[in-house]
């Protein structure tokens, strides 16, 4: 059983095996596709294999639609040059089910996978056919928050995007640039409608992407490398929009385990590849169950019926609502806390985390007592049935392979969201009161605790990738587990907690930077005191 589509056509061993086949006919899907596209989607990843791939696919299976989607790859070129195209553009997708359950489905309805090389003129040139063509309707992406950026951490522009903006859509080096110019040859071949949506987990994302996109289109205007017609093309919604959405999936690096299951089926040709942009890609992904997809409905050329296999459609209002329910509330703040106190506590699996009493109990106490009643009810998703399929069924799930580790990536840049708002909501209420507040401070400590690098036994770990990480372990690098004095404990912490870019308010303006210093006081008592501490305050 090879991953190709030979062997899928002249194998039933995929049938036999238990794996979902599709009974669509790839081959006029590939053709109708490739002669009138409707969706391109930038960012090859493992989210976009686990999920947009899949909602074409179910589109394709109930008859709903006829063509597939193309996929973009525009910062490894590797993944497809190495993966997507030596297995045919197909892939497996395992969903890991809580019930213990594992759904194999084979996924067909990628008809062509491109490369955004603006130096390679057959691929570019490709790109540029698809976004001339009348039928396209949608771009879709999936590049992190990170890709939308044109400045460095220090807030300069980055030299690629500098040059772009001087040379023009010709030949841009840049991502946005390169997605820039696509839209310049679809401006150019009659102002045609197209939405460019971002389904990258960052709050209005879809704002995130216009700013970067107008960035370019005003550059070329103002410096004569674009016709002067291009800027307000991109400004004009009824031409091209950049509607919001809310996307919500786990899809962790493929897992070792899952690895096992498909070679015993007789999966061959399975391992991995790791390109020379360290980006790891395997085959197969794996994925939980549970997916939530919501789109502000503005798509000026139409779009395809994803209402009929899932994607929630409304307006912009609601889709902030159910972002910030999801990011301030009902699952990425629960992420962050096992995060942390799971590096700390040695754990290597946020499911087992979740057998752990106290940890259960921590999360439910910061998600259904102190952030449940600042969350506005979104309308369309139940934010007490969200956080209860969080706590009950996702982040339990035993055969979800995600780390602590992965999820404490970043942690600095996540605290003002995951804990911020909610934080300003009860300092702007006049029925809640901040001092209620008394595990999101917990976290906070725990934080400070895991920036020191040594674990609860008094071993040393790795602190995971953080853009901050230095900055902010140079408040706590002099403290030394046993340290009793509060004072001085608080005269060396104060000043990153008094940083509201980090926890999205000045914890001492608010009255809870006392609170974390002496939580964090208490977890720095000596071997044990992590645990010690968790149980005395949570229970």
């Amino acid at each position: 059983m090879k991953l190709n589509y030979e062997s899928l056509k002249n194998n039933n061993s995929w049938k036999e095996k238990g794996y979902f086949v599709p009974s669509f006919d790839r081959d006029k899907m590939i053709e109708e596709t490739k002669a009138n596209p409707e969706w391109v989607h930038f960012g090859a990843g493992n989210i976009f294999r686990a999920f947009q791939a899949n909602l074409s696919q179910r589109m394709l299976e109930q008859g709903l639609t006829d063509k597939g989607l193309t996929v973009v790859e525009g910062f490894d070129y590797e993944i497809i040059e190495k993966m997507y195209r030596p297995h045919d553009d197909l892939s497996i997708l395992v969903t890991l089910k809580a019930d213990g359950n594992v759904e194999k489905s084979v996924i067909e309805s990628i008809a062509e996978s491109c490369i955004l090389d603006s130096n390679n003129e057959k691929e570019f040139a490709r790109l540029k056919d698809i976004f001339s063509a009348d039928s396209l309707k949608l771009a879709t992406f999936t590049i992190t928050e990170k890709g939308y950026s044109l400045v460095n951490g220090a807030g300069e522009t980055l030299p690629t995007v500098a040059a772009d903006f001087v040379n023009g859509p010709e030949r841009p080096q840049s991502y946005i640039g390169k997605v820039s110019a696509l839209l310049y040859a679809r401006y150019l071949a009659g102002k045609k409608k197209i939405a460019m949506v971002s389904t990258d987990n960052c709050s209005h994302n879809g704002d995130k992407l216009f700013a970067a996109v107008s960035s370019f289109a005003k550059a070329w205007t103002e410096n004569g490398k674009a016709d002067g017609g291009f800027l307000s093309y991109i400004e004009d919604e009824s031409l091209v929009s950049f509607p919001w959405s809310m996307i919500d999936k786990i899809t962790p690096r493929p897992d070792e385990s899952v690895n096992e299951i498909l070679k015993n089926d007789g999966v061959e040709e399975l391992e991995p590849v790791v390109t020379s942009m360290k980006t790891w890609v395997a085959p197969f992904v794996n994925a939980e169950e549970s997916e939530y997809l919501v789109i502000e409905d503005k798509f000026p050329n139409g779009r395809p019926a994803l209402e009929k296999v899932g994607v929630i459609f409304t307006d912009k209002e609601t889709v902030d609502k159910v972002e910030r329910m999801k990011v301030c509330t009902c699952l990425n703040p629960l992420h962050t806390a096992l995060a942390v106190y799971g590096c700390i506590l040695g754990f290597t699996k946020i499911s087992d985390e979740m057998k752990d009493e106290t940890l259960v109990k921590l999360v439910k106490t910061i998600g259904y007592v102190e952030g449940l009643p600042v969350v506005t009810d979104p309308g369309v998703i139940k934010p007490q049935e969200f956080i209860d399929t969080v706590v009950n069924v996702r982040i339990p799930n035993v055969f979800m392979p995600d780390t602590p580790q992965r999820i404490a990536c970043d942690t600095s840049q996540k605290l003002p969201i995951r804990f911020g708002e909610t934080i300003k909501a009860y300092a702007a209420s006049d029925k809640l009161d901040v001092q209620d507040l008394k595990l999101i401070p917990l976290v906070f400590a725990g934080w400070l605790r895991y920036l020191m690098g040594i674990d609860d036994n008094g071993n040393s770990f790795d602190p995971s990738p953080d853009p901050l990480l230095e900055k902010a372990q140079a408040f706590v690098k002099d403290i030394k587990l046993g340290e009793t004095d509060e004072a001085k404990v608080k005269a060396m912490v104060l000043p990153l907690l008094k940083d509201a870019t980090i926890f999205g308010v000045d914890l001492e303006k608010v009255g809870l930077a006392d609170r974390v210093v002496s939580y964090f006081v208490e977890l720095i008592a000596g071997n044990g005191a992590v645990r010690k501490t968790l149980e005395k305050y949570v229970g």
